[in-house]
């Protein structure tokens, strides 16, 4: 627990705790910042949430209490506000929020500190709405078009309760500017630093990623097809998965899901990691560069804070096949100017130690700013 912090009553509020991704990997970083504080969340599935959440104080919203909240807790986005409004956490001096959704919401004492972790403002009721609504089927469409509007009103409001933001990303924090009008300082979130020491590259590139359309696992895919060469698809799942199946050519295989410690070996094996989507931050070319393999990436978003272009990746300027052919040409011509070895220093750079410095710092030097406790 950090210092100035110990003698506070603190509360942590993660969205919703149903599977083990990067905003899981933010919470177990706050949870052993302040590893005494509950954890508040709209729904909690033990099953398939985080095995450490097991041994916590976990509460849930009345949410909880809707058959199917739990796998389609999205689908209540209407109900969302009321239900975080609905928790009581005047007991507590310093609350600490993880979100991407509503939780940041949550109603707190006039003398306390809520400092809120954004991994973005939702992205379906602002800047990716339009692309939500063109995507869905005509009744889902016109439950957007009655819900949206008002739930836009409310996350307004409720970002203006938030004391101080941090986002995590520059890309995430301009969001936050333009949606909330707020300002963010921007802290980048921790990855896992793998173990597997740095090797020689053997002869595959490598994509790791959800079947969902934004990823553009399919750039990926047709570039490699024209190339010929061997591409590496972990993932499963998604809409777009039986597409990318049936566009792949010979030189295309499905891992499917790999273990951690497998997935080491893959990213150190790897001549290069692609990653053709736009992500707020993205946490796997980190793993990738961790393990001193190059990233490939499409130029935009968190990316470009974390990816040094000619030094340890480079960037490809179009979301097209095209673009990312150049891209690997360049980079089978011309390389990139770190060596593996480099390039794993780099990633390890992401560890969780240096998060949790960071965050904890500056929430204890909030607490001291406001006089809290």
């Amino acid at each position: 627990m950090v210092d100035d912090t110990r003698n506070l009553k603190v509360a942590l509020v993660h969205d919703w705790l149903v599977g083990n991704a990067g905003g899981e990997r933010v919470l177990l970083d706050l949870h052993e910042l302040w590893p005494d504080a509950p954890i508040f969340t709209l729904v909690y599935d033990e099953q398939r949430a985080p095995a450490w959440t097991r041994s916590c104080d976990v509460r849930t919203t009345s949410l909880q209490r809707i058959p199917g909240a739990k796998t389609h807790h999205k689908m209540l986005l209407s109900l969302m506000p009321r239900a975080w409004e609905e928790l009581n956490l005047m007991e507590y001096d310093l609350v600490v929020s993880s979100c991407m959704s509503c939780c940041k919401g949550v109603l707190t004492r006039p003398d306390a500190l809520h400092v809120c972790y954004c991994h973005s403002p939702i992205r379906y009721v602002w800047d990716l709405y339009y692309d939500y609504l063109a995507g869905t089927d005509p009744v889902r469409r016109a439950a957007m078009r009655h819900v949206i509007p008002r739930v836009r009103q409310w996350d307004f409001a409720a970002a203006q309760r938030v004391d101080y933001f941090v986002a995590n990303s520059a890309y995430v924090a301009r969001r936050i500017k333009k949606f909330y009008r707020r300002d963010a300082k921007v802290i980048h979130p921790s990855s896992p630093v793998l173990s597997q020491k740095a090797s020689e590259a053997r002869g595959y590139y490598l994509v790791v990623s959800r079947f969902v359309g934004y990823k553009r696992v399919d750039l990926a895919i047709e570039a490699c097809n024209r190339l010929g060469r061997r591409l590496k698809v972990v993932g499963s799942g998604g809409e777009e998965e039986q597409r990318l199946r049936e566009m792949a050519g010979p030189t295309i295989e499905f891992l499917g899901f790999v273990p951690d410690d497998e997935m080491a070996d893959l990213y150190a094996g790897a001549s290069a990691f692609l990653f053709p989507g736009i992500e707020d931050f993205g946490l796997t070319p980190i793993e990738a560069m961790s393990a001193g393999a190059p990233v490939l990436a499409y130029g935009e978003g968190g990316v470009l804070e974390t990816v040094r272009d000619g030094h340890v990746g480079l960037f490809f300027d179009e979301q097209t096949p095209e673009s990312l052919v150049a891209c690997i040409e360049r980079f089978e011509a011309n390389g990139v100017v770190c060596s593996r070895e480099e390039i794993a220093a780099y990633g390890q750079t992401f560890s969780r130690e240096r998060f949790r410095d960071e965050l904890g710092g500056y929430v204890e030097e909030l607490v001291r700013r406001e006089g809290i406790g």
